[in-house]
């Protein structure tokens, strides 16, 4: 049996901790290394995969399809774990990007950006819960909390991917 306590603590933590590591590591710079410029659109197609495999892994719940259910979630999971390092190893290295868009889409392209930013950091609990309330074998709350989770992932991978092509003309 899974100790739920044990797991809700460490999911507080890890939820803490990781949007607090990554905002100081976005001040750090790494002394005498080339940016690490070819790693946004890296990282933006990281998005889109996860966003694919997150579709499918929905269709294959519905379909019954449990075992590939659980392989696309693991892969979503690290590929977010994955696309996480490249985005702070990319910021530690370069400066940021400033959007150099005029009128209407600057105000569409600070929306998208926001919402996934905030998004970003309420969804590490969301899936972390998730993740757990199907290890353990709680599948009536893992699909109560999943039915929230989903969407707001799904919406964090494919606007990565919208950010990235908004603000890669204006990439140095």
């Amino acid at each position: 049996m899974i100790n739920k306590g044990k797991y809700n603590i460490y999911i507080w933590i890890v939820s803490i901790v990781v949007p607090v590591l990554v905002a100081f590591l976005f001040t750090v710079r790494i002394p005498n290394v080339e940016p690490l410029s070819f790693l946004p659109p890296i990282y933006a197609s990281i998005n889109g995969l996860t966003a694919i495999f997150l579709i499918i892994a929905l269709w294959a719940i519905k379909n019954k399809k449990i075992v590939l259910h659980q392989g696309l979630m693991k892969i979503s999971i690290g590929l977010s774990l994955v696309f996480l390092v490249m985005y702070v190893a990319y910021h530690m290295t370069s400066d940021s990007t400033p959007y150099g868009g005029e009128g209407f889409m600057r105000y569409i392209y600070f929306f998208i950006l926001i919402t996934h930013i905030i998004l970003s950091i309420g969804v590490i609990p969301m899936v972390l819960i998730t993740y757990v309330r199907a290890i353990s074998k709680q599948f009536a709350n893992h699909k109560k909390i999943a039915r929230y989770t989903f969407p707001i992932w799904l919406y964090i991978a494919i606007t990565g991917v919208i950010v990235y092509l908004m603000i890669s003309p204006y990439y140095i």
